[in-house]
């Protein structure tokens, strides 16, 4: 699906062109799946897969140098924290094993490490080390064992990595720290360089005895080798410095030895960044003209194409991009980058990353010519099984990811494995099977009470392991304080993630009851074998001196007509609804000012999305006031405390105050029914106010737990 003209193409036409194929893709996709499923019945068995709609690009086998992955979808590599003493663990057998078995045609093992000064924290995996080649030896046998090639990424991070645990210090093209917080790296000279090469040479000779079936050199996101080649990072005066040609020196001389090392038959491609992202980076441009000159250099059996460079502004942002963001630019890069390829007379293949969320996507992109196959991290991370559930047709068992990027981009920020808030047994795939894969025990009578996430959760795997399921909500609808999220047009991907817990339920037979106010009697009437008690938390009012409007975050975020022109924002969580609260207020118009009380504000987000955020409300002009407590509001003028001083401003000019605390929770019911010795369970923010991570995971768990009275028979 492609024509001459398409080379003239910009990348934001081209990104139009794509949205526009895949909408038509789509529908017609639609159509033919009913009726292909009409006349055959669900798609599988000996039949070639390609020839079933609507996925018949993406299901087509692809040659990969001398390698044939099954299907066009693969797992990238991505950071899951799951390493031991820098060895992989079982945990990342167990990870990439479900996802292994889910379809995947390709699985590409994250950032494997190259030296010692580029390990960082100790769960980052190394492949120097020979003791490596067993652990991943694993990996490989079961990956490859169910039908999926396994490649691996090798790595050397420069100047990212200070080396705080193993004491080495950072590395780096030039003296240019990668954020405010952060030290200049160690400028290589000829030395180093030629330690980062041998270490890449062991490293792949390690991992081709471990099994592995072809290696990613990551040349990407802001890296050692993109260092070199970003006029960002690179301020060199040599003869790796200064003209392009020279800035891509060092990392051709990399990709040179490793394939004189590995020779011609083994598969060896290149990860790169298409466009950085930042004033006076790498664009994509220079981007295509760097693919093109390595292709022509030295034998490249993939490139893997992404964005961003790790660098502490919004190019960081877009690595991982969050539901906030429109990811058809994203997607214009790989499109560029095979056009330059094919204009110079390569047919290498050229994979698409970032935010595609089901094989749909997949389709559109590979059918119109923009890319061979499609990587999904986070899609493989909220749903293991999205390629075999996809091609079974069970679409609506699909957890989609919603891009809110609490459990990965959070997690893996903070230095702890990486979870899913759609998929609360995302990296425990060693400890939990999916509940439908569990032997049935005796139904017993489950009770949830209140249907925000925790509840829905709950009541879901429940009914998943074949319990007659019953759950009460006192509105008349479900979802909780989401509803609250997605008043907000960049955070409505919360609903969808509602809409699939609802139409599991009514799948798996729960009923539902709207209306239903909850009481210890009427709860113990109901007889129930276990109660789960979801019934969430309340939204606690500041005290405020003053007369003034005072409202809370879902009060404004109800009636923002009440608010008035300019707005005063007073937070003391550092939470995501508020970080959201503030672009919503300013797109519709408001003057927005913010105060907090921390030194920094929105601490409790990961910054893999609050740069992005950081950049959006600065386009907006809205103000941030840090070491900041509002301390009086009488309608017209707040009175804040400089909390580095001591002193009192009066600041005038606001229509509204809206203050936000952190949420209280009842604990009443759960009490009374405790002393009644009732089987009654507490999760989400009913046991502890916390976010939809948080309350997914523990309904999720409660659901699972063994009831008291039939241990023998553990689900």
């Amino acid at each position: 699906m492609r024509c001459p003209e398409v080379a003239e193409l910009s990348c934001f036409q081209y990104s139009r062109c794509i949205e526009n194929i895949t909408a038509s893709v789509n529908q017609l996709a639609r159509l033919l799946w009913s009726k292909d499923r009409a006349m055959d019945g669900a798609p599988g068995g000996s039949r070639d897969l390609s020839q079933h709609w609507p996925y018949a690009q993406v299901l087509s086998p692809l040659d990969v140098g001398r390698l044939r992955f099954r299907n066009r979808i693969f797992v990238p590599a991505h950071t899951t924290n799951f390493g031991e003493h820098h060895l992989p663990s079982a945990q990342h057998l167990a990870y990439h094993h479900a996802r292994a078995c889910g379809g995947v045609g390709a699985i590409i093992f994250e950032s494997i490490r190259v030296h010692a000064n580029s390990l960082g924290r100790p769960q980052a995996v190394c492949g120097f080390d020979p003791a490596c080649i067993d652990p991943f030896h694993r990996i490989t046998d079961a990956v490859k064992a169910e039908g999926a090639c396994m490649l691996g990424q090798i790595i050397h991070l420069g100047r990212q990595v200070e080396g705080d645990f193993e004491r080495t210090v950072s590395w780096g093209a030039s003296p240019i720290p990668w954020s405010i917080s952060a030290l200049p790296p160690r400028p290589m000279d000829e030395f180093d360089m030629e330690q980062v090469i041998e270490g890449h040479l062991v490293t792949a000779r390690n991992l081709v005895a471990a099994g592995f079936d072809g290696i990613e050199l990551q040349m990407a996101h802001g890296h050692l080798l993109q260092q070199f080649m970003s006029p960002l990072s690179n301020k060199r005066d040599d003869e790796y410095g200064g003209t392009l040609e020279n800035r891509l020196r060092f990392p051709a001389r990399v990709l040179a030895a490793l394939r004189a090392e590995l020779g011609d038959e083994f598969c060896l491609g290149i990860r790169i960044s298409g466009e950085e992202y930042a004033d006076g980076g790498l664009g994509i441009d220079e981007a295509a003209r760097i693919v093109a000159m390595l292709a022509r250099q030295t034998q490249i059996d993939f490139v893997n194409v992404s964005h961003s460079a790790y660098v502490a502004n919004y190019s960081l942002a877009t690595q991982m991009a969050d539901m906030a963001l429109d990811p058809s630019p994203f997607r214009a890069l790989p499109a560029r980058i095979r056009l330059e390829l094919r204009a110079q007379g390569f047919g290498t293949p050229v994979f698409a990353v970032c935010r595609f969320t089901g094989l749909d996507e997949a389709e559109a992109m590979i059918a119109a010519g923009a890319a061979d196959a499609i990587g999904m991290a986070r899609a493989h991370l909220a749903e293991p099984a999205i390629v075999k559930k996809s091609v079974e047709g069970r679409l609506d068992e699909i957890r989609r990811c919603i891009g809110c990027n609490q459990g990965c981009a959070g997690m893996l920020e903070r230095n702890l494995p990486i979870r899913c808030l759609i998929n609360p047994i995302a990296g425990l795939e060693g400890q939990f099977d999916e509940p439908e894969a569990l032997p049935r025990t005796a139904p017993r009578r489950v009770l949830v009470v209140g249907g925000g996430p925790a509840g829905l959760e709950a009541a879901r795997v429940a009914a998943a392991l074949g319990h007659h399921v019953t759950l009460w909500e006192r509105s008349d609808q479900l979802g909780g304080q989401l509803r609250t999220a997605w008043l907000m047009p960049k955070r409505t991907n919360f609903k969808a993630f509602v809409e699939f817990q609802i139409a599991a339920l009514r799948r798996l037979g729960a009923t539902i009851v709207f209306d239903k106010e909850a009481d210890a009697t009427g709860i113990s009437a109901f007889g129930a074998d276990r109660i789960v008690l979801a019934t969430g938390s309340a939204t606690t009012a500041m005290p405020m001196a003053g007369n003034g409007p005072v409202f809370t975050l879902p009060d404004a975020l109800r009636a923002p007509g009440q608010l008035g022109a300019s707005v005063a924002v007073f937070d003391r969580t550092g939470e995501w609804g508020t970080l959201a609260a503030l672009e919503h207020f300013a797109d519709l118009g408001k003057a927005v000012t913010l105060f907090v009380p921390a030194t920094s504000y929105a601490w409790r987000t990961t910054i893999y999305s609050t740069l992005a955020n950081s950049r959006r409300l600065r386009e907006r002009k809205v103000r941030i006031a840090t070491l900041r407590a509002v301390r009086a509001y009488d309608g017209e003028t707040l009175e804040v405390e400089d909390l580095s001083t001591g002193d009192v401003e009066r600041l005038t000019g606001f229509s509204a105050l809206i203050a936000v605390d952190h949420n209280s929770t009842d604990q009443s019911l759960y009490l009374a029914l405790r002393r009644a010795g009732k089987p009654v369970m507490q999760v989400g923010d009913n046991n502890a106010p916390r976010t939809a991570l948080e309350a997914v995971y523990q309904g999720h768990m409660a659901a699972r737990a063994p009831f008291p009275e039939a241990a023998e028979h553990p689900t």
